[in-house]
């Protein structure tokens, strides 16, 4: 916390740094976390299959591939919802227009290695 702040006195006039109220530190997020995240996320996603009578399951597996390639180390978890949009969301959407999946279905989101796959 004391480097920071001498980085700061060195980098930043103090007419800026006086008009700071706060600083806050953060550490890294842990992977454990990241997947808590995905279950939040997933929360919402099956609110929203189940308004079409569908069930929308996620696997250990999948929830770690999220999780992973959902994390950035300089923005942290904010990748992640994109990401969920990009592998899961979007994936989804197709298949259900296609008829791949319909009203009644149990979806299984689950990873093939690094890929997400739907059962």
């Amino acid at each position: 916390k004391d480097k920071v702040m001498d980085l700061m006195k060195e980098h930043f006039k103090p007419e800026f740094l006086n008009r700071i109220d706060e600083i806050v530190f953060f550490k890294a997020l842990t992977l454990s976390q990241l997947q808590k995240i995905v279950d939040i996320y997933f929360k919402g996603l099956e609110k929203l299959f189940a308004d079409r009578d569908m069930k929308l399951e996620i696997t250990d597996d999948a929830r770690e591939v999220l999780a992973t390639q959902g994390f950035n180390p300089v923005y942290g978890a904010r990748p992640l919802k994109r990401t969920i949009r990009q592998l899961v969301e979007n994936p989804l959407a197709k298949k259900i227009l296609s008829g791949e999946f319909k009203a009644g279905d149990t979806i299984t989101v689950d990873a093939n290695g690094d890929e997400i796959v739907f059962r």
